[in-house]
């Protein structure tokens, strides 16, 4: 198991194969899935095999967030190709709600930023949310990413924001 980041608050580390239901439970409460695109079931399966394959032949993946003084799951972060540009990388994170309004999103998209940076050739990372989660804007923004035009996908109009290397 292979650890991204650790900090006195939380571990980013690589998921263990017997944490799918872990991961599942964390896409069971709507008010943590709201602004994500709809997504089934079996599909969120799916993604979870798809990480742990990715941890044996890539660099980027998804990650679990762990709290480092309980062990509680908090949530999940993702860096990939941004599909829109395949130069630039794509991060995201979904939190587990008991962790909003704790820092703890900021500290992980520094993390997972500085992680793209070091591990990959990308001069930028970029990171799209729904117009209406202006809590996740905010995130981006401590975290030093410029808000650009809105983005559409899939028919969807979407924030956009950039860092580029230093």
């Amino acid at each position: 198991m292979s650890t991204l980041y650790q900090s006195s608050r939380i571990i980013i580390r690589e998921f263990l194969s017997q944490e799918q239901q872990t991961f599942l439970d964390l896409f069971k409460d709507n008010q943590v899935t709201q602004y994500l695109p709809d997504t089934s079931p079996e599909r969120y399966v799916e993604m979870f095999n798809e990480l742990l394959e990715n941890y044996e032949t890539k660099n980027l993946s998804r990650w679990a967030i762990f709290d480092t003084t309980n062990n509680n799951f908090i949530g999940i972060c993702v860096a990939r190709i941004f599909a829109h540009n395949i130069k630039q990388i794509e991060i995201g994170y979904v939190l587990s709600r008991e962790y909003w309004g704790k820092g703890i999103a900021t500290e992980v998209c520094k993390a997972i930023t500085q992680y793209s940076f070091a591990n990959t050739n990308t001069k930028e990372i970029v990171a799209i949310t729904d117009l209406d989660n202006t809590g996740s804007q905010n995130v981006l923004q401590k975290a030093g990413f410029k808000r650009l035009d809105n983005l559409i996908r899939n028919e969807e109009e979407l924030a956009y924001f950039k860092i580029e290397r230093s």
